[in-house]
């Protein structure tokens, strides 16, 4: 209790709640605008940090990525286009509730349910954290092999209908990962000095999701104007609160366990917590047609998920969605490990973000009530003016890490990578943790056969990696025997089947 206390008060200090206020305003806006997602955002603001201090930009990017799971869920009321792949399933009922004139009704059980859901995912943090991180503190090398195994296996067919794609995106991941001399050796450098110490994942992040995604939406650019449903003052009446509250609870309960897991993200809790809603509803006549609860649940499940997805990274180190993985990176980038040793090495630090958590999910319920109007008014923005600024910033942020033009050329090769990875529907996530995990796995595989002196066996001495593989087993025999038998595809915002583009994390 006395860390906690001490986290709030470095968290309220004046700099650090100011960076939590641009977070919140930078997530928000970027969650609005589709296509546009926080990792995205913390891509491009990841050079921008190295100018601050490790608590005040972890502060922000929390901030975002809080925003962020609320933003989308504006696109997806007022124009039925998700703004991240979460919240595909919001848009399902609530751009139904805003066509009946109850856009208002509906942003507000979305933000009151993501600040109710976030609360609770941070408390569960505050209680789990120290917990976790005193049982994984005893693993040695051959279990964290086995647990950044299954964090590849669990990303990779997480994603999308084809289970190919995600592993020619792992395959992709690890080919840049290994890229360098870290082994005394050089590897794929093909001759090019500059690549000796590697890849810096600020170039790789920043060319995947903006270059990439600029590049995507200036193929597909649509001269149509975008119809915007208007919104007035969000409010939400009695029959309202009787219909959500209990939604915002079960969506919490979903949400939170799944972003926890290795698999992570928060496309499966969302699609469960609207089919619970549907199917416990005392009016479900009107799914499909603007039922409240639908928008309620998924969007209480969006925002625990956030939360719960902070447990692996704090405690060992696995990022489980792509905005992990670029708080990661931004973690060490500052020589922090995130792992089982963080408490006790960084306890200021880990405090002081959970602590924000609370001040930033309080802040994100403030500020976007009141300013719903204002955010539905950025999706007016010029899709050309909007994205030339993008690649200008991603530009600036790639030159920056090194100062040098070789970044540069890395980026638009990326780049077109990236538009290749969205024209064929290929999974972004496994490849951005692949290049993050790739590495550290590698060392553990080192570490382990090292001590053992070449003792293959050694790789499940631990009941914990054994229970790991065991663990692997199931999933993969699950994805075998759900390939054999016809897919049943989900639906979408507009009621057919989800497309693998739908899925790839933004």
């Amino acid at each position: 209790m006395d860390l906690l206390l001490e986290g709030f008060q470095q968290a309220l200090t004046p700099t650090n709640l100011l960076f939590a206020c641009v977070g919140v305003i930078l997530g928000t806006a970027v969650g609005v605008l589709p296509g546009i997602g926080p990792a995205m955002t913390l891509a491009l603001l990841l050079p921008v940090t190295y100018s601050v201090g490790p608590d005040s930009a972890i502060i922000m990017f929390a901030g975002v990525y809080y925003g962020g799971m609320y933003g989308g869920s504006t696109t997806s009321i007022l124009l039925n286009t998700p703004g991240e792949s979460s919240s595909v399933v919001t848009a399902i009922e609530g751009n139904k509730m805003a066509k009946k004139g109850r856009a208002a009704q509906a942003l507000a059980t979305a933000a009151i349910g993501s600040f109710v859901a976030g609360t609770i995912g941070t408390v569960l943090l505050w209680i789990l954290t120290p917990r976790v991180s005193d049982l994984v503190v005893k693993l040695g090398a051959p279990s964290y092999f086995a647990l950044m195994l299954l964090a590849f296996i669990a990303v990779t067919t997480a994603l999308g209908r084809s289970r190919l794609r995600g592993f020619i995106a792992l395959f992709l991941g690890l080919t840049i990962g290994l890229v360098g001399t870290q082994t005394g050796q050089p590897r794929l450098t093909l001759g090019e000095a500059k690549l000796a110490d590697g890849i810096d994942i600020v170039v790789v992040a920043v060319a995947i999701f903006a270059v990439g995604e600029a590049l995507w939406v200036a193929a597909h650019l649509r001269r149509k104007p975008l119809e915007i449903i208007p919104v007035g003052q969000p409010w939400m009446g009695r029959e309202d609160w009787r219909r959500s509250w209990k939604p915002w609870l079960r969506g919490t309960a979903w949400g939170f366990p799944f972003g926890a897991l290795p698999a992570g993200g928060a496309e499966v809790p969302t699609f469960m917590s609207y089919l619970t809603e549907k199917k416990l509803s005392k009016h479900p006549e009107e799914f499909g047609k603007g039922a409240i609860e639908g928008v309620a649940g998924p969007e209480a499940a969006n925002n625990a998920s956030a939360a719960g997805t902070l447990l692996p990274l704090l405690t060992l180190g696995l990022p489980t969605t792509a905005t992990a993985a670029i708080m990661l990176s931004a973690l060490t980038s500052y020589g922090i490990q995130p792992g089982p040793l963080l408490l006790d090495n960084e306890p200021g630090l880990v405090w002081a973000l959970l602590a924000s958590l609370v001040i930033a999910n309080t802040l994100l319920l403030v500020i976007n009530l009141p300013l719903a109007p204002l955010w539905a008014k950025l999706l007016r923005i010029p899709r050309p003016q909007l994205y030339a600024g993008i690649l200008f910033f991603a530009c600036l942020g790639a030159y920056s890490v090194n100062f040098q033009a070789f970044d540069l050329a890395l980026l638009l090769a990326f780049g077109v990578l990236g538009l290749a990875m969205r024209r064929f529907g290929i999974p972004v996530l496994p490849l951005i943790v692949a290049v993050i995990l790739g590495p550290k796995m590698e060392m553990q595989l080192t570490e382990a056969l090292a001590i053992s002196s070449g003792d293959v066996s050694t790789l499940w001495s631990e009941p914990v990696a054994v229970a790991v593989y065991v663990v692997i087993g199931v999933l993969l025999a699950a994805v075998a025997i759900n390939g054999l038998r016809r897919p049943t595809p989900a639906p979408t915002a507009s009621g057919g089947p989800v497309d693998d583009k739908e899925l790839v994390e933004r």
